[in-house]
C-alpha cells in the first residue's frame, strides 16, 4: 500500500443533520484516479446529500462535517462558499439528473461550456477556448459540434443535453467528477452511450463518483459500490461481489425488484379486438410524430409501446384515448369501452390545491356516483390501491412518488375503465417502489378484467407486464408481435440495438 497512489477523494465519517436529526450518519468511501466508485440507494437513502457535500452544495441548514474530507489532498471541513467556488469545476465537477434545470436556458451551449474555461486560474483567450469547446464536444460524442455550440439547451434532446452537461462539466479537467443520477430520464441506447462515455472518462483518469438506484447501470459502469439506506452504508465492496452475492437483507431486496420474470400469456383471455387502428398518421407543424401505425388491441391483455423519446409512443397513446385526433387513418374502440389515462407524472394530475380524497370524489361525480356514495367509494379505491384512508386528507405533494402513482391509478379507476392506458406510469420510481405498482397493475388487470396499454423506454418492465408489444422508431411501427417473440427473436436492427442496450438479452 505504501508505494500506492494517495486517493484523489478520501471521505471519512461523513455526517449531515438538520437540525438535531441525522441524515447522512458515518459514510466512508475513497476514490482513486481512474476509478468508478457507485452509490446507490432509493429516495431518502441520503445519496444525493452525500454527493453535494462533496462540493459544498447542501441545502441551506444543513450541518456538515467528518473526520475527513479531502479532495485532491485538500482538506476542505469547514469551507465556505467562496473557497468551494475556487475548487467548484477546477477540482470536483458535478453533473446532475435534469440537465435542462442545469443548464442556462439563455446561454448558448458553447457559451456555458466555456465559462468554466473564463472562471478558473489557467484562463484561455478565446481562440484556444473555441477549439477547446469543439474539441470537449467531440469528446462527448455530440454530433455536429460546430452547430450545437450555437444552440440553446431548449432545442436538444435530452441525451444530447446531457452531453453537453459532461462537457462543461470536463471542461476545467477535474480530478474528480461527481455524477448524480445522470442517466435517470434517458432512452435505453442514450443511457448505453452516456454510460460508456462515464467510463471512458473515469479509464482516462478521472475519478468518478456516480449516484443512482439503477443497478444495471451500477453494473456497466462502477468499479465498486456503496449501498445506502437511512443515512447509512449497509453494504459496501467490488460491484461483482456485492451484486452477485449481496449480504445485507435490504441489498438483496433491492436486487431482487430489478429482476422481473417474462409474463406468462394468460390463456383464458378473450382474443376479442377493443381496439383497432388502421394506418394512424399525426404530425405537428408539418413534422410526421406517428406514420401509418396499425394495430389491435385484445381485451383483457396488455400491449406495450417501446421506442426512444421522439419515436412517437406517446403521441400514438393519446391518440388512443383521444386526446390528439389523426390526420389521416382510423381508431375505433368496440362500442361501450371507457378509457382513461395515467400520466408518468402523477403531480401535474392532480390540482395541487385539493386533497386527495377531493379529486377522487371529482372523478367519482364524473362517472355518475351519487354524492352520498362517493366517500365509501373513496375509501374503497384507495384501498383497492394499497392506500391508507388517511391519505385521503392530504395534498399530492405531501405523498411519496410511490403514493402519488397510485392515487393516480385509483383516479382512473374511478370511472369504472375496461382500459387503462399509462404513460410511463414507474419511470421515476425507485426499483422496490416500481415493483409493487407493476404488480398492483397485475392485480387490478386480473380483478377487473382490464385492457391496458402501457408506454415504456423500460425494455424489461415491459417485458414483464406485456403481452404484445410495439416497438417505434421515428413515428413508424418497426416491428409488433408476442413479447417471446419481439424480445427473443427480434426481426428488426433497431429492436436489437434497444435490447442489447438495456440489457435484456
Amino acid at each position: 500500500m505504501s508505494g500506492m497512489a494517495p486517493p484523489v477523494l478520501d471521505v471519512q465519517n461523513l455526517r449531515i443533520r438538520f437540525a438535531a436529526a441525522p441524515v447522512v450518519d458515518g459514510v466512508s468511501f475513497t476514490v482513486s484516479a481512474g476509478e468508478c466508485v457507485a452509490i446507490v440507494g432509493e429516495s431518502g437513502a441520503g445519496k444525493s446529500l452525500t454527493a453535494r457535500a462533496l462540493l459544498g452544495l447542501t441545502p441551506s441548514g444543513a450541518s456538515v462535517d467528518a473526520d475527513r474530507l479531502d479532495v485532491g489532498g485538500v482538506d476542505v471541513r469547514g469551507w465556505k462558499d467562496p473557497a468551494w467556488r475556487r475548487i467548484r469545476g477546477a477540482q470536483i465537477a458535478l453533473v446532475s439528473q435534469d440537465a435542462l434545470v442545469a443548464l442556462d436556458p439563455l446561454q448558448r451551449i458553447g457559451t456555458e461550456i466555456a465559462e468554466p474555461l473564463r472562471l478558473h486560474p489557467a484562463a484561455l483567450d478565446g481562440a484556444v477556448i473555441g477549439d477547446r469547446v469543439q474539441a470537449l464536444l467531440r469528446r462527448v460524442w455530440m454530433p455536429e459540434p460546430e452547430r450545437r455550440v450555437r444552440q440553446y439547451p431548449h432545442e436538444l434532446s435530452g441525451g444530447l443535453r446531457q452531453r453537453a452537461l459532461i462537457a462543461s462539466a470536463l471542461a476545467a479537467m477535474p480530478a474528480v467528477l461527481v455524477a448524480d443520477e445522470p442517466t435517470t430520464a434517458l432512452d435505453a441506447t442514450v443511457q448505453a452511450h452516456i454510460l460508456d462515455l462515464l467510463r471512458e472518462i473515469a479509464d482516462a483518469g478521472t475519478a468518478v463518483v456516480f449516484v443512482s438506484h439503477d443497478f444495471a447501470a451500477v453494473r456497466r459502469l462502477a468499479d465498486r459500490v456503496l449501498v445506502m439506506r437511512r443515512g447509512e452504508v449497509v453494504e459496501s465492496g467490488a460491484v461483482a461481489d456485492v451484486l452477485e452475492s449481496p449480504q445485507h437483507p435490504y441489498t438483496r431486496e433491492l436486487i431482487a425488484a430489478t429482476i422481473h420474470e417474462p409474463r406468462v400469456p394468460d390463456a383464458a383471455a378473450d382474443a376479442a379486438a377493443v381496439l383497432t387502428a388502421s394506418a394512424v398518421s399525426k404530425a405537428f407543424a408539418g413534422v410526421p410524430a406517428v406514420v401509418d401505425a396499425s394495430f389491435i388491441v385484445p381485451r383483457g391483455r396488455t400491449l406495450g409501446i417501446v421506442g426512444e423519446s421522439g419515436s412517437g409512443k406517446t403521441t400514438l397513446a393519446r391518440m388512443v384515448v383521444g386526446v390528439e385526433h389523426a390526420d389521416q387513418g382510423e381508431v375505433r374502440w368496440e362500442p361501450g369501452h371507457r378509457v382513461q389515462l395515467v400520466h408518468q407524472n402523477p403531480l401535474g394530475a392532480f390540482d395541487p390545491r385539493w386533497s386527495v380524497g377531493r379529486s377522487l370524489r371529482e372523478a367519482l361525480a364524473a362517472g355518475g356516483v351519487p354524492r352520498g356514495e362517493r366517500p365509501r367509494r373513496v375509501e374503497e379505491l384507495l384501498a383497492e390501491v394499497d392506500l391508507e384512508s388517511g391519505l385521503a386528507a392530504r395534498r399530492p405533494a405531501a405523498l411519496s412518488g410511490g403514493q402519488r402513482q397510485r392515487a393516480a391509478i385509483a383516479r382512473a379507476l374511478a370511472a369504472d375503465p375496461d382500459v387503462l392506458v399509462l404513460d410511463e406510469p414507474v419511470s421515476a420510481l425507485d426499483p422496490s417502489v416500481r415493483e409493487r405498482v407493476l404488480q398492483l397493475l397485475l392485480r387490478l388487470q386480473r380483478e377487473r378484467r382490464l385492457t391496458m396499454i402501457f408506454v415504456s423506454h423500460d425494455l424489461d418492465v415491459v417485458r414483464a407486464v406485456a403481452d404484445e408489444v410495439l416497438v417505434m422508431q421515428d413515428g413508424r411501427i418497426v416491428e409488433q408481435g408476442s413479447i417471446a417473440d419481439v424480445f427473443d427473436a427480434p426481426q428488426h436492427s433497431f429492436t436489437r440495438e434497444l435490447l442489447a442496450a438495456s440489457g435484456v438479452r
